[in-house]
């Protein structure tokens, strides 16, 4: 990776661009924290890709249907338990024309998971909590022409924050960047690179004591798909204890963008470019983050009016008060038990290779009623509450077809349609 920082830093320079910060001490995962391989169904992945992308901000849809877009990919991957997962006849034929949209999709859906796995045996006393980072960072921070108040006016951020927590306790937060390609080794390593700036345009607290996790996912037109990752293991990233009730409405802020560098003697040092969550703003960071994985569940369960709730004027709230084109919305009107849970969301009928197949996304129907009802609190102690009870097995026989279930009460299950 630092050859590859270091060709792209040489022809910044020719171009008479500044030269880019990035992550320092970028290192591999310990084998004591992530197994080399890792055994991941494909429908967790989507499950993944799904969950990440109900916020956002992108393409012509306007409803709350954006997360069926991962389903585009359940034929993209083959492979079973005895073998390595890799891209399937018609992943290789979609990569032909559409490599940057798959490699980089399929990409944030194996790095979230990967990195939910991760952190999860790092931290097994604790939940961990997937927010976009566009998102969250919008209540506080311009990060666009669009969006009032100071502009950043710098594109390097990552894509996700990953809130590693516990009711009533500080919790600690890791950016992630992550990035897909269906080429190679020396491409990964690029991409690694330019993932060092994203993370590093985030700092929380201390400068430069903030952890973060970096992924490139290799998906190559031949052989087995491999994930690299790199991680920093500051010892910052660390939010105080509670001090803000969740279930208050969130209002947007205006932090002036910058990183503020220690002092060089008595001179002030001039602000680096990207977002500082300075210690002042811990506890409207922890806030901000909460509500707005709230607002990505109840957008994954098709709720329009109970996402709306949770995010402020700049994160979107009119995208999800108001009206929706019709072949974009998306309405929570679904119920189905699976493995003895009641949940309640939206589904999505689609055709692969002429069969119909039914999707299904939600929430445990109890918990859903919490987030409905605005109660963040209560519904972050139950599913800290239930964290090792949710089932694991990825086959239910009543519903006959493969289900995900994550922690946090999401649920994503597919089946071929009766007729």
């Amino acid at each position: 990776m630092s050859a590859a920082a270091a060709d792209d830093d040489k022809q910044r320079e020719e171009k008479g661009l500044d030269r880019l910060r990035r992550k320092p001490d970028l290192s591999p995962i310990p084998a004591s924290d992530l197994d080399q391989h890792v055994q991941l169904t494909p429908w967790e992945v989507l499950h993944s890709l799904g969950r990440a992308i109900t916020l956002a901000r992108r393409g012509a849809g306007r409803g709350l249907a954006e997360h069926w877009a991962s389903l585009k990919y359940n034929q993209a991957l083959t492979g079973d338990s005895k073998s390595f997962m890799a891209l399937s006849t018609e992943g290789k034929e979609t990569a032909d024309y559409y490599k940057a949209i798959q490699s980089g999709e399929l990409g944030t859906g194996f790095a979230l998971a990967l990195a939910t796995r991760l952190l999860s045996r790092r931290y097994p006393n604790r939940l961990i909590s997937i927010t976009p980072a566009d998102t969250a960072l919008r209540a506080g921070w311009a990060l666009n022409s669009r969006d009032s108040g100071p502009k950043s006016g710098y594109r390097y951020r990552p894509q996700f924050f990953a809130e590693v927590w516990r009711p009533g306790e500080a919790s600690r937060v890791f950016p992630i960047a992550c990035k897909g390609n269906h080429s190679g080794l020396s491409a990964s390593h690029a991409q690694l690179s330019s993932a060092s700036a994203h993370v590093e345009a985030v700092h929380i607290g201390a400068w430069d004591e903030t952890p973060c996790l970096v992924f490139s996912t290799e998906l190559p037109l031949d052989g087995p798909l491999t994930v690299h990752t790199l991680c920093s293991d500051r010892e910052g990233g660390w939010l105080d204890a509670p001090t803000r009730v969740l279930d208050h409405a969130l209002e947007d802020e205006n932090v002036y963008p910058g990183i503020q560098p220690p002092a060089q003697g008595d001179k002030r040092a001039e602000p680096e470019p990207g977002f500082h969550v300075s210690p002042d703003l811990f506890g409207w960071f922890q806030h901000a983050l909460a509500r707005t994985a709230a607002a990505g569940l109840a957008a994954f369960a098709g709720d329009a009016k109970a996402t709306a709730q949770y995010l402020t004027k700049r994160q979107g709230q009119r995208r999800f008060a108001g009206i929706t084109h019709a072949a974009t919305d998306s309405v929570q009107d679904a119920r189905h038990r699976l493995f003895g849970i009641d949940f309640v969301g939206t589904d999505h009928v689609f055709r692969l290779n002429r069969e119909r197949v039914e999707a299904f996304s939600g929430v445990a129907e109890d918990l859903f009623h919490l987030l409905e009802e605005g109660r963040v609190e209560q519904y972050r102690r139950e599913i800290y509450a239930r964290r090792s009870s949710w089932p694991h097995t990825t086959w239910a026989p009543r519903w006959n077809g493969p289900v995900s279930i994550h922690t946090d009460g999401s649920v994503l299950a597919m089946r071929p349609l009766r007729e």
